[in-house]
């Protein structure tokens, strides 16, 4: 065993995997918004020239995977394992993405936590020695999204303004064992936890008191204070959940400062009519690939904390009037 745990949940990586490459798609909305510089792709529409939305979440996944193995210069026959996950029932966007990709594949579902997820579980797979090259990806579409967790698109209904907007976006990283690039240094996995919220727009809500638990974990697993990173953003909180977030971990004794946002709060502007942001396996995925990547590689920021927040309800729980249990899992990726 290359990797040692470090606390309770957290583990550290003797050799910690590169992200060789990442790349994103993303929807006509997303390519509108402040990160529109960051996205490798943007569709002209939310069919991009496919028939069905899904068959468009399919594609944009197929694409990001492909083209992250590109971007690496790295044939995609040379990868050992491709992680991936989505919203949609029985992860079909992923398992059929997986189908025209042709790799060994394992199948994730940690709602919007997913690229979080795949990125602590691909790290593990290549520094417990099991993998020199490992994808890791998620996606989300905005209209997929509404017609199986919320009501048809064409019945336009309300939403309320603490709701937040599903992203249409995937996005994949290379991971290796060698190479240049950002390192994944230590991987934080969360556990469960459900205050009661029944309201399926109020995710945000639901999701703070997890992401908190798992940072305050991880802070205490390495012995850390939120300064040892010069970023620590959430993925997807929105503009509810973050405050949220920001008053448990005061309670709860931190010491903030001003290196905490979140890639729902990020990705769309005010002008953009989101309500609270954005949401979505999708939506940390593509300001991981695109945003933080960058930064990362110009050296604008040497060490960020990537905490997923996942509600993980369905459609047929909220409809029985049960409540929403959450997770987050964290990951920190640092300049070398």
């Amino acid at each position: 065993m290359h990797s040692k745990r470090a606390g309770n949940q957290t583990v550290v990586f003797k050799q910690p995997p590169v992200i060789l490459a990442g790349y994103n798609v993303v929807g006509p909305k997303e390519g509108q918004g402040p990160l529109k510089d960051t996205f490798d792709m943007v569709l002209k529409d939310s069919y991009g020239q496919e028939k069905t939305w899904e068959k468009t979440e399919i594609k944009m996944l197929e694409t990001s995977m492909t083209r992250a193995a590109a971007k690496a210069n790295v044939p995609l026959d040379s990868v050992d394992y491709n992680l991936a996950g989505d919203l949609l029932n029985q992860i079909i966007s992923s398992n059929y993405a997986a189908r025209k990709i042709g790799l060994p594949f394992i199948g994730l579902y940690g709602a919007c936590s997913t690229m979080a997820l795949s990125t602590a579980l691909g790290a593990m797979l290549i520094d417990g020695g099991f993998a020199s090259k490992v994808l890791c990806s998620a996606s989300s579409h905005h209209e997929t999204a509404e017609r199986q967790y919320r009501f048809p698109n064409e019945q336009g209904n309300q939403r309320a303004m603490y709701a937040q907007w599903t992203v249409t976006g995937a996005g994949s990283i290379l991971l290796a064992a060698q190479g240049e690039g950002p390192k994944i240094t230590s991987a934080t996995i969360g556990t469960v936890l459900d205050y009661g919220e029944t309201d399926t727009n109020n995710m945000g809500a639901a999701m703070a008191p997890a992401v908190a638990d798992t940072i305050l974990n991880h802070l205490q697993d390495l012995n850390r204070q939120p300064d040892y990173y010069d970023l620590i953003i959430t993925g997807d909180l929105g503009t509810v959940g973050l405050q949220l977030l920001l008053e448990v971990l005061k309670r709860s004794g931190l010491q903030l400062s001003n290196n905490f946002s979140d890639c729902g709060v990020m990705i769309y502007s005010s002008e953009q009519d989101t309500h609270a942001g954005g949401s979505g396996c999708g939506c940390s995925a593509v300001v991981l690939t695109g945003h933080l990547l960058n930064k990362l590689k110009s050296r604008e920021l040497q060490k960020i904390l990537f905490v997923g927040s996942g509600s993980l309800h369905s459609s047929v729980s909220s409809q029985q009037g049960e409540s929403m249990p959450a997770i987050g899992h964290a990951v920190s990726i640092e300049m070398s």
